[in-house]
């Protein structure tokens, strides 16, 4: 029998409509949220930064099941890689709410379900901190030029999404038609069995499926918790499968520690070994290796010409 994905019962639930398109952001407003995703500055004990689960090694996802915040309340879910997040909405496991990478900030910065990096009821501070570093009033200045020196943490979640809207993964092997005989095999197995959900150029359809049996007593009801549709309880968006080779473990919860075991999981009868062997080898050709080691993206060294 063939493996395939299978489909939520019932519609899924597409990403609201796109609100009309921003400006592009400018080179100074991505080196600004550049230096603002590794700031832990932006957390309530100043232990934590976006870059604290979102490793770029990683493809700016995390290494770990799940990643607790800064009050050691645990994570509820897999922090996901960034590749192409720009390109990708809705955004996260299970929110179609979350279309807009600014707007999204607001959860890990501020949220309380669980608490990420302690900031509910204090975006203040966070202006307060940055506006005592005069390179950072300078970066702002220069990236918002229509309110001069001013930091403020609208700002501070657009620049952010400026960076993240630069995390641009292309230049796979996939990409420049270098797979490896074993890959291509696996390319011709992956779309007969996968990719009516892992479709399109990042192998999402951001669409939102269930991969089992709906569990009313399971701690993470998914789509369910926002929609209050039966239907969509234990459902989930399709991961996108860019650089997926080196963001393990996988699913929503990390409960699968490896690409057999993520394959395994979608509930039908496994794939002869061989081919196993191919589509691991085809999912390996999505890793871009410059995308992991650019220093565009990378920790920045210097910010107003002086070593940070």
């Amino acid at each position: 029998m063939s493996l395939r994905l299978a489909l939520l019962a019932g519609a899924a639930l597409a990403g609201s409509a796109a609100a009309r398109p921003a400006p592009p952001p400018t080179p100074a407003q991505v080196e600004l949220g550049r230096r603002l995703f590794y700031d832990a500055d932006l957390s309530a004990d100043g232990t934590m930064a976006c870059a604290t689960c979102h490793e770029q090694r990683h493809a700016f996802a995390d290494g770990n099941r799940t990643h607790p915040g800064v009050t050691g309340e645990p994570g509820r879910r897999n922090v996901p890689g960034l590749a192409n997040v720009g390109r990708i909405s809705p955004l996260t496991w299970a929110d179609p709410r979350q279309t807009a990478l600014a707007a999204q900030v607001d959860v890990p910065v501020t949220g309380t379900h669980p608490v990420e990096m302690g900031m509910a009821g204090r975006t203040g501070e966070i202006a307060r901190r940055l506006g005592a570093d005069p390179c950072y009033r300078q970066m702002f200045a220069a990236a918002f030029p229509a309110s001069g020196e001013q930091i403020t943490y609208a700002n501070v979640t657009r620049a952010l999404a400026a960076f993240e809207g630069s995390l641009v993964s292309r230049a796979s092997p996939y990409d420049r038609g270098a797979m490896s005989a074993q890959a291509r095999a696996g390319q011709a197995v992956f779309a007969r069995h996968c990719a009516a959900c892992h479709a399109g150029p990042d192998f999402t359809d951001t669409r939102f499926h269930r991969l089992a049996p709906a569990d009313p007593a399971a701690s993470d009801q998914g789509l369910f918790e926002v929609t209050g549709r039966p239907a969509h309880r234990g459902a989930f968006r399709t991961a996108p499968l860019r650089n997926v080779a080196v963001t393990a473990p996988y699913l929503h919860d990390g409960s699968a520690p490896a690409l057999a075991d993520a394959i395994a999981r979608h509930g039908l009868p496994p794939l002869p070994a061989a081919q196993q062997a191919q589509v691991e080898a085809f999912l390996g050709a999505l890793t871009d290796q410059a995308f992991l080691s650019d220093p565009a993206l990378a920790l920045p060294q210097k910010a107003c010409g002086r070593a940070l």
